[in-house]
Order: structure tokens, then sequence, then C-alpha cells
């Protein structure tokens, strides 16, 4: 059984999700505030935590951010709030997916159990992938060089270990949008352009002169290792 503490402060919402939940066999607790939900979540060690934005006293990122500094559970936020920059936020601040309202009890259950499968993976042995002279661990989220740390932000890491995991295959601008920056419906692609060349520098090449990343014309990019 799953424990999932949801913090949602319309209680319409509230009861059907945890009717929903319920039926799938997750037990539910529930928080109508921010504060209440960060005391719940530090108190009862649930398993996963489904956090709304639009809270009454406290911003859902604000609870999200002090619930990260004290705590690794897996978080999905379930909010109305569908503009881009909300949910690349949300992402960046430590959110493992992100539900636009309004979405019924089957969906979260799936997003739920996607999200848990992720976490266990994550207890694995040696993650680290070794691409040539890269080594990438995702669990400490530290990549080198030949030996040197890259100094990656956590989108550049985030899709270089994307790549990484899948050496030699061309991933699609659309792939990268939906797996990396979680947008299911897409975006800009420059957005995948200025980190792949952000990405490209920090690993000493440039797109006419690749090394590990290169681009596949009209397809995508891949990362491949050097020659030799």
């Amino acid at each position: 059984m799953v424990h999932v503490l949801l913090i949602e402060d319309d209680a319409t919402i509230r009861r059907g999700l945890v009717r929903a939940l319920g039926e799938h066999g997750h037990a539910v607790t529930t928080a109508p505030t921010g504060a209440e939900g960060l005391r719940l979540a530090l108190a009862d060690h649930p398993d996963l935590v489904v956090l709304d934005l639009g809270l009454p006293d406290l911003d859902g990122r604000e609870v999200l951010t002090m619930l990260r500094a004290v705590s690794e559970v897996p978080v999905i936020v379930a909010t109305a709030r569908d503009a881009e920059q909300e949910i690349v936020a949300a992402l960046e601040s430590g959110a493992d997916d992100y539900l636009v309202k309004p979405f019924g009890g089957n969906q979260l259950h799936a997003r739920i159990g996607a999200v848990l499968r992720r976490a266990s993976s994550d207890t694995d042995e040696d993650p680290t992938v070794e691409v040539g002279g890269l080594r990438i661990n995702p669990r400490s989220r530290e990549a080198t060089l030949d030996g040197e740390s890259l100094d990656l932000t956590p989108r550049e890491f985030d899709l270089l270990n994307y790549l990484a995991t899948r050496t030699g295959e061309v991933v699609t601008k659309r792939q990268l949008l939906t797996d990396v920056w979680q947008l299911p419906y897409g975006g800009a692609d420059k957005t995948v352009d200025v980190h792949l060349s952000w990405l490209r520098r920090k690993l000493g090449e440039t797109g006419q002169d690749p090394v590990y990343l290169h681009t596949v014309r009209g397809v995508g990019v891949k990362l491949s290792p050097p020659p030799g």
C-alpha cells in the first residue's frame, strides 16, 4: 500500500482524489494548507506527495522548496497552472512530475506508479553511465570528463544524462522537450538548441567540430563516444 500525502485546499477535489486513490489501494492523508502539508510530510513520512500550487497560506513552489531542503520524498505537482514557465520552474525546484487540472484518478494513479518506479530505480547498484571519457552518476548528479568535474546546471545535467543513457540513439527535440523538460505538449525547439550549445561548450566542443554531441540534420541529436 502506498501512503500518499495530498496537499490541496479545495475540499471537493480532496474528497474526489481520496476516493479515487483509495479505490486503487492507496492510503491518503490530506492537508488543506502548505504549513500543515509540511508538518505532515515530516511527521508521517509518506511515500509520495501530491502538491497543489494555489494554496491559501503559502505558494506551492515555496512548499516544494522547503520540502526539498529536508526530504527526498517524490512530489507530483497537481495544479491548474498550465503555463510553460510554471511547469519548468516547478520541475527545476524539485518536482518529480507535473499534472495539470482537471485530471482523473486513474491518471494520477498511473503517474504515482511511474514516479515511484523511477525513485526505486535510483536505489539500484552503481548507476554510473560511462561514454568515452564521460562519467555520469544520476544518483549523486555528478558528471566528469576525462576525470575533470563538469560544472553543469540541473537542466544541463538532465539533458546529458538522458542522452548518455541512449548512447548512439538519435533523439528528437520533441522527445527532449517531453522527457527532459517534462512538456508533454511540446515547447520551443530553441530551448533545446540553447541548452545543447551550452552543454557543448562545457564539453569543449562545438556544433561544427563535435566530439560527443552530434546533430543529425532534420532528425535530432545523439551522444556517442569519440572514435578510437
